[in-house]
């Protein structure tokens, strides 16, 4: 079924990324879960019955362009769309789209939350090369998401106990799913910020491996600002459970203990309490670590609950929320050491799914994505990781999870190789102390698959089994990154200028001077986000995308762009050869995008509607699974084009030059004269 009314409409539902061979596989699974099991996601039938061909209530381009549930089905598909870009790439450019499709869906807007995860990006960007250990957080929490997807989709018994908690079934299960596993999934690491600061004056006395008992370490005191609760708006809250709280420790310590009380846990509602009180102020208690898990939750609590008057509401549910938020606060160190403690030799109580389904996810989902994620740390760098993992979902049992983890051969393969070889003498007894090589012993040898069974219960949900293998291979250079590099570009921030581009053309055309330019660029910042939320979501996404493509576009030309000065020519302005470069390739991405979103060549006088263009390519054939565009396709296209609709694609090239230095600090330079 997939996209009812877009297909209704058009007879077209967007290029499908996936076939049935892939279905198994991480990627083929998790957006055939979004294509396929979420099926009138976010549809109205009010509004389904209020509309009429004259009077539609969906935005397109503009209001009131199409019909109000195919906007939402185009929706869905920029959700579907924008997680393949990811799987593909793995660039947090690339998760961004995700975040972004997620925060305007489910939470409400954009603009109105976008800090709590560029903070996290541009903290681990800058700061966490101070540590001694630290990996990405940011692109790991949409391979969380993803990875939350798939199994859902292809675990029978996990669905089950989801649909029995939450007393849905069906398609409904399924978006309630999406939206309760995307905010607990997305948002788990948000309060990272926190620890790091904590993490870098610990490993200032680390570097001489120094053991952190006895040293300085970092508190937070005054954690009343963040957890006390108060406010008209908390009333639903008291309703909901039958009893007033002063803090959110009590509240979720109430929440965590009512699930968890019957599952043979040593635990009371006390006990998780004082846990939860001295988490932040006494890490000498939790053996000198700081827990974001805690600094998590509180902060999503404050930005879903308590926002300022006048933001706007989103469409999410209390109870649902809260089992989101008690989830992300749990996966870290609550769980694993304060209910249960998983290291002791003695048997522990992995969590069930039954008890808190979102929770068991996370933890789960957690623990298996640690492969691709960029190391900032110290000692960190020096380790090996992998750069891939292969998922083949349902083996013959049914409920299996194959996870081979990949490495790098030609940048670990000479460490690993020393690696086996001491391995192989403390096994034949010539070596006094076991070698380690994270996290490539612990896959092949030691406790990686052993703790993930002490962290969840894998029968719990028709025996999931978890085969974890590793493979060496030379890395895919596909997916490359470019000279061009910011610690955290602001593409939300482009992209409201480049809209404003468009429409404002005549006025951006009169202005020659850059000094002009920026004048406008810094007085205009409001009206920007005012014109650019009256657009759909697949058009914030496309100006997204197109500033976006600005650092391979460079690369294309030898030029790049960077915060620091070096001793490059700087770029003020793109010469006619360049920007002949430049036309066709980003021409080429728009065909592939529009392709991508189920738009076909032709003419009509309901372009939004019909979801037809004249300029894309004619007679183009579009199979189930979709078109790549060639550059020589796209050029040749290109060339069929009138001057006028050639410029749309550079004219924006020299906006770009003037935002990169005033939102980030950026400058352009070219590698040769």
């Amino acid at each position: 079924m997939a996209y009812t009314k877009l297909k209704e409409m058009t007879g077209r539902e967007g290029i499908k990324h996936y076939n049935e061979e892939d279905i198994y596989t991480l990627k083929g699974a998790a957006l055939a879960f979004i294509r396929e099991r979420c099926e009138n996601l976010r549809f109205n039938d009010k509004k389904n019955q209020e509309e009429s061909s004259e009077n539609y209530l969906g935005k397109s381009l503009e209001d009131n362009q199409i019909p109000y549930n195919m906007e939402k089905d185009i929706d869905r598909l920029c959700l579907e769309n924008a997680l393949n870009r990811f799987l593909k790439s793995g660039r947090k450019e690339d998760a961004f789209d995700v975040y972004f499709c997620y925060l305007e869906m489910f939470v409400g807007n954009y603009a109105k939350t976008r800090r709590i995860i560029e903070l996290l990006a541009e903290f681990e960007a800058n700061g966490s090369a101070l540590l001694m250990k630290h990996r990405d957080h940011y692109s790991h929490s949409v391979y969380v998401f993803a990875l939350g997807l798939a199994i859902y989709q292809t675990n029978e018994g996990y669905r089950e106990a989801y649909n029995r908690f939450y007393h849905c079934d069906g398609s409904k299960a399924a978006a309630h799913y999406l939206t309760y596993w995307g905010l607990t999934s997305l948002f788990h690491d948000i309060g990272y910020p926190f620890e790091l600061p904590y993490e870098q004056v610990a490993s200032y006395f680390e570097v001489n491996h120094k053991k952190r008992e006895g040293q300085i370490y970092l508190a937070y005191q005054s954690m009343d600002i963040l957890t006390s609760l108060e406010g008209e708006n908390l009333k639903d809250i008291s309703e909901l459970y039958g009893r007033k709280f002063k803090s959110t420790n009590e509240l979720f310590a109430f929440v965590i203990y009512g699930y968890l009380k019957d599952g043979g846990y040593d635990i009371t509602e006390g006990s998780i309490m004082k846990a939860l009180l001295r988490k932040p102020s006494h890490p000498e208690e939790f053996n000198y670590c700081m827990d974001h898990a805690y600094f998590s939750a509180n902060v999503l609590f404050k930005k879903l609950f308590l926002q300022k008057k006048g933001e706007p509401e989103s469409n999410l549910e209390l109870k649902e929320c809260m089992d989101a938020l008690t989830a992300i606060i749990m996966h870290n160190s609550l769980y694993k050491f304060c209910i249960t403690n998983y290291k002791l030799e003695e048997e522990t109580i992995p969590l069930k799914a039954d008890l808190h389904p979102l929770a068991y996810m996370l933890m789960l989902c957690d623990e298996l994505q640690c492969w691709d994620r960029c190391a900032y740390g110290r000692d960190s760098r020096l380790q090996v990781h992998p750069v891939d993992c292969e998922f083949i979902f349902k083996k013959n049992d049914g409920n299996g999870i194959t996870a081979t983890y990949v490495y790098d051969e030609e940048e670990n393969g000479p460490a690993i190789e020393k690696y086996e070889h001491e391995y192989e003498e403390w096994k034949n007894h010539s070596r006094k102390r076991k070698p380690k090589l994270k996290a490539y012993s612990e896959m092949k040898y030691g406790t990686f698959q052993k703790d993930i069974e002490k962290i969840v219960d894998c029968e719990c949900i028709g025996g999931l089994k978890v085969d974890i293998k590793i493979s060496a291979k030379e890395k895919d250079d596909e997916n490359m990154d470019y000279l061009s590099n910011s610690n955290f570009i602001g593409l939300y921030n482009f992209a409201l200028v480049l809209h404003n581009r468009w429409s404002q053309a005549s006025k951006w055309n009169t202005m020659t001077d850059a000094k002009k330019k920026n004048f406008y660029l810094h007085n205009k910042k409001n009206k920007y986000i005012k014109d650019f939320d009256k657009l759909s979501l697949e058009y914030k996404l496309s100006n997204i995308n197109q500033a976006k493509a600005f650092a391979k576009y460079l690369n294309e030309i030898g030029c790049f762009y960077t915060m620091n000065i070096v001793n490059f020519k700087m770029v003020n302005s793109f010469t006619e050869d360049e920007l002949k470069i430049i036309g066709p390739l980003e021409h080429q991405r728009w065909l592939q995008e529009r392709y991508d979103m189920g738009w076909i060549h032709g003419n009509t006088t309901d372009r939004e509607g019909d979801r037809v263009h004249p300029d894309l390519i004619e007679d183009l054939s579009v199979g189930e699974t979709g078109v790549v565009i060639s550059r020589e396709q796209a050029k040749e296209n290109y060339m069929r084009l009138n001057k006028e609709e050639q410029d749309k694609d550079t004219d924006p090239m020299e906006c770009m030059l003037a935002m990169l230095k005033m939102f980030d600090g950026l400058r352009i330079y070219r590698l040769r004269n």
